[in-house]
């Protein structure tokens, strides 16, 4: 090979590396590939038993002494179906209000894509517009844990549920979103 050849390939060589490098870190194409499935159980609380409108404390009437705690079932506040945007997504999401006044969104048999950076969004936009954006005022919940499966993100508290129209799973990396989900008022 002569002099000038070496000069040539080897600098082309060396950004070709870079390039592919930078591809494979921008794209994380192994993520087609692989799949994460969470299966977490829906948080629940405890809250103290009330009786004659007051909060039961110590020995008052029990015997054994401590608070008597009570388990309240959540309540349902909003739901809805993931509908597919840029990658296969379908699952349903709810928002649910714990015992304790926590809100929790659940997304249930979550089923979408694996990809780099992907989160869990709050929207004040339709499923249908979140395909464009997610509107000013999103909140976001987190990092998606799995592209598989029944998973919980605690909301924020102060958050007021009902300024928020639709769920986005939402690949911050190439911004566009993979699916999203309408919440409706919960029926019953």
């Amino acid at each position: 090979m002569s002099v000038v050849s070496r000069r040539t390939v080897v600098p082309l060589l060396l950004v070709l590396v870079v390039v592919a490098g930078i591809g494979l870190y921008l794209f994380q194409p192994w993520k087609a590939f692989t799949a994460t499935t969470v299966n977490e159980a829906l948080p629940t609380a405890s809250a103290p038993e009330v009786k004659d409108g007051r909060q039961m404390k110590g020995n008052d009437g029990m015997r054994g002494g401590g608070p008597s705690m009570t388990s309240t079932r959540p309540e349902n506040l909003a739901e809805g179906r993931f509908v597919t945007h840029e990658h296969g997504t379908s699952g349903t999401a709810r928002t649910v209000r714990l015992a304790d006044g926590g809100q929790v969104l659940r997304l249930e048999d979550l089923k979408t894509s694996e990809g780099p950076d992907v989160r869990v969004y709050l929207s004040s936009r339709a499923a249908d517009a979140a395909k464009a954006g997610l509107g000013d005022g999103a909140v976001a919940l987190g990092k998606l844990k799995g592209n598989l499966g029944n998973q919980n993100y605690t909301v924020p508290a102060g958050t007021d549920l009902s300024k928020f129209r639709s769920v986005v799973i939402w690949c911050e990396r190439f911004s566009v979103s993979f699916g999203a989900a309408d919440l409706a008022p919960a029926s019953g």
